[in-house]
């Protein structure tokens, strides 16, 4: 009985919905998925003050062109672009993957988050949060917390493969 009540509430919610009860489910689905596989799970630093190298791990869901990190940055707590490191292709073979990012402009004392941005769904909510001299941990960020920094220089110009 349960396996036909979840099929028939399936088919209902296919067939009989709003466009925009399927569009909200489609972006909580995003979301989910998103949450679920991206994310700065690790980030080593090296360098010295005002000139640091961060070696970021990132977890995405690449399929190619159409969906993969295309970029990770670093931020402050107010939401202001500190560095952001392009990545100019997909990682779909290799899961996860660091990346380096250099002269990094940081105070060693300088609350930051290290985060990623996925081309196809926007800022994953797994980030890094911390400072060099006390070190980070992940925590979740609001996706929608410094949104406009999609919009802002240096951005991709291209995705190679």
């Amino acid at each position: 009985m349960k396996p036909l009540v979840i099929a028939l509430i399936s088919f209902w919610f296919l067939c009989c919905s709003t466009d925009k009860e399927k569009m909200l489910a489609a972006e909580s689905d995003a979301a989910s998925f998103l949450s679920d596989k991206a994310g700065v799970i690790g980030v080593t630093i090296s360098g010295k003050e005002n000139s640091y190298t961060f070696n970021t791990t990132v977890q995405s869901p690449d399929t190619g062109c159409d969906q993969y990190a295309d970029w990770w940055e670093v931020i402050d707590l107010k939401g202001n672009l500190i560095y952001r490191r392009i990545l100019t292709h997909s990682h779909v073979d290799e899961q996860p993957f660091s990346r380096s990012g250099t002269s990094i402009p940081l105070e060693k004392n300088a609350q930051v988050y290290i985060r990623v941005h996925i081309n196809s769904l926007g800022y994953a909510s797994e980030v890094q949060k911390g400072s060099v001299e006390n070190g980070f941990m992940a925590t979740q960020l609001d996706v929608e917390f410094a949104k406009e920094l999609e919009k802002v220089e240096p951005l991709p110009s291209g995705c190679d493969f």
